[in-house]
């Protein structure tokens, strides 16, 4: 994968940036670039800057809210970052060409269609179609949620190849949010076996109580970006064998959004 060096750590970045802003950018883009939450020793062995001044970098950057800390002290991206990915997502040629499809598949199921992007642990929600019922779920594009207890995120780990689906999997944090959700390698390992078997991903109530979504990968196969489809709907009125019929479209939708990037952005997908 291009961005990692052969030991799965992402690869130096911003070399021979000049500037403080080029400098900073070059951090920023370390962080953003790894597979999951980076250590101030795992940035500062890659961003060749000094420890004084890659300290204040990382400050500024906090400050500003373009990355976060967790309870570990690790750097992740930022909420204020997402929000400016979404707003590029919204002109983004990806996004273009996955729009005719989640409205089919939205026409066909009549619930909320989602269009979701890995990013390190999490799943980012890049495009959505808004169910036509009265009761639906809430979400809103640039919002991210775990990969564990997701079908997005399940649907996504799906598609990684072997080493990199290892290093997503060593840096999950768990956390219950639901009596549904997975508190363990081993127990979402199971279910991903399976998924990958029928080619599709179920959230079962997993992150929110009373939703439900059966998700499909959307394949790369330079492995520059990968990302999912699902349908999503209540649990009183999408059952799990409600989800099972419409696991059919959503695989073709899944596949039809993969041949569109291949044939209209280039082999490898180039997402810009």
């Amino acid at each position: 994968m291009q961005g990692e060096t052969s030991a799965g750590s992402p690869a130096k970045t911003g070399q021979g940036s000049t500037g403080t802003l080029g400098k900073v950018l070059a951090v920023l883009e370390t962080v953003v670039s790894a597979d999951r939450p980076l250590r101030f020793s795992d940035i500062l062995v890659l961003s060749d800057q000094p420890r004084g001044t890659l300290h204040r970098q990382l400050s500024h950057l906090v400050e500003e809210g373009m990355l976060t800390q967790d309870r570990e002290l690790r750097y992740e991206p930022g909420l204020r970052l997402l929000k400016f990915a979404h707003r590029s997502w919204s002109k983004n040629r990806f996004r273009a060409v996955a729009q005719p499809h989640l409205r089919r598949l939205h026409e066909e199921t009549g619930e909320t269609v989602h269009l979701g992007v890995l990013n390190g642990t999490e799943i980012i929600y890049v495009d959505k179609v808004e169910s036509r019922q009265t009761v639906r779920m809430e979400s809103q594009i640039g919002n991210a949620s775990p990969v564990y207890c997701t079908g997005l995120g399940k649907a996504a780990l799906c598609a990684l190849p072997p080493a990199r689906l290892a290093e997503v999997l060593a840096a999950l944090v768990f956390h219950r949010f639901t009596e549904n959700t997975h508190l363990s390698v081993a127990s979402l390992g199971s279910d991903l076996d399976a998924a990958r078997g029928r080619g599709y991903a179920f959230d079962r109530e997993e992150h929110e109580a009373e939703i439900r979504c059966v998700a499909a990968p959307i394949h790369d196969a330079g492995f520059d970006l990968v990302a999912a489809v699902s349908v999503t709907g209540p649990a009183y009125r999408v059952t799990m064998e409600q989800l099972e019929i419409w696991a059919a479209p959503v695989r073709r939708t899944a596949v039809a959004i993969s041949e569109d990037v291949d044939i209209r952005l280039g082999p490898g997908g180039r997402f810009s």
